[in-house]
């Protein structure tokens, strides 16, 4: 049976990484690669945006993920999961990024400036350049791609041993795992791109298949739901008060427990909270959900392209610019979703559709 929760829990994420990269973009905190602040303003108290939701978002999509990788797991054999995963994820993350995504790249790269300091290398290399920098949000893909052959490891080992004992899970337990989402915070971290939090989000993506899966153990979410969600918001305040200013997206901030502990809970007040009050499905959610996969992959080249070719220069005045990216990202998200995944090869490329539709 079907979780419509799970599904409204991915599309509202989506909206909300949608909006949230509009505040990311125009940031007046210093973190590069970005056009900046495009304000007067001394501190724009409005990037506080960015505070509330960065330490949970993404952490709520892995385990998401890892609830349907079980789902997935039990309909198709060990070889149809890996070959539906790598189609579905490894090919727009790969493949894609030379059929489409280097248009990022060259956003990205003229964002940064990086053209006026390679008047001397070769054009082969700078294409090459332009395609990795064209990964933008495609790096969720990547990781989603090793985690799953990673599971499949795990599982022939393990032989579906460790699902029971997930099942047992109760609210003692689900409260001090925030030590251990602590201590994956520390380990796997690439140095330079700092989105690769792979000791993290791989700890994420195994507890949403070996614990979140279990029906018992979103009964006690649910059950528990107001004080999770009182000690989220307890914790997001703190956090957004003391770290306000900072970089929020890297060390040694995104890797402080009061960091991974606000990510944490509020991981588990919204799976209880939407699996208490969201398991319905309409048309509109419905509509939402098919389509949030193409808005995740496109939106950025929108949100990105209007702030370099407009937003930059500040013709309008900034909340005009900031609304006018925001309805560029779902534009660019639904429009390029509408046309790509109708063209026979660019959908395999590009979105991973394969002859069955995921």
């Amino acid at each position: 049976m079907r979780k419509s929760y799970l599904d409204n829990i991915r599309w509202i994420t989506v909206i909300l990484v949608v909006i949230y990269h509009v505040f990311y973009i125009y940031n007046g905190l210093g973190i590069p690669g970005v056009v900046g602040r495009i304000t007067d303003a001394e501190v724009q108290y409005w990037d506080i945006f960015q505070y509330i939701v960065y330490p949970w978002f993404m952490g709520i999509l892995f385990i998401v993920s890892g609830i349907c990788a079980r789902h997935s797991l039990e309909k198709h054999t060990e070889g149809e999961f890996i070959r539906r995963r790598t189609t579905r994820y490894l090919v727009p993350a790969t493949i894609g990024l030379f059929v489409f995504g280097f248009l990022q790249g060259y956003v990205n790269m003229a964002i940064g400036g990086a053209f006026d300091t390679m008047g001397d290398v070769p054009k082969p290399v700078i294409a090459l350049i332009m395609v990795a920098s064209g990964i933008g949000v495609l790096w969720y893909l990547q990781l989603l791609w090793l985690y799953s052959i990673l599971l499949v490891l795990v599982h022939k080992i393990e032989k579906g041993r460790l699902l029971p004992l997930g099942q047992k899970t109760g609210i003692v337990a689900l409260v001090l795992m925030a030590v251990p989402v602590w201590a994956a915070a520390q380990v796997l971290n690439t140095p330079i791109i700092a989105v690769y939090r792979i000791g993290l989000y791989m700890l994420l993506f195994f507890l949403g298949y070996y614990v979140f899966s279990h029906d018992e153990v979103i009964e006690v979410l649910k059950k528990w739901f107001l004080p999770l969600l009182a000690a989220a918001i307890v914790l997001g305040i703190a956090f957004c008060v003391v770290c306000f200013g900072q970089n929020y997206a890297d060390r040694p901030v995104n890797r402080t427990p009061l960091f991974t502990g606000y990510g944490w809970f509020a991981c588990l007040a919204i799976l209880g909270g939407m699996a208490k009050y969201c398991d319905f499905e309409t048309d509109f959610t419905r509509r939402m959900s098919d389509h949030s996969f193409g808005l995740y992959v496109f939106h950025y080249l929108g949100i990105s392209a209007f702030a370099l070719y407009v937003g930059k220069s500040r013709i309008f005045p900034a909340p005009v610019t900031y609304l006018l990216t925001l309805l560029c990202g779902f534009a660019a998200g639904y429009l390029l979703y509408a046309a790509i995944s109708r063209i026979p090869f660019l959908r395999w490329a590009v979105l991973g559709i394969g002859k069955e539709k995921s």
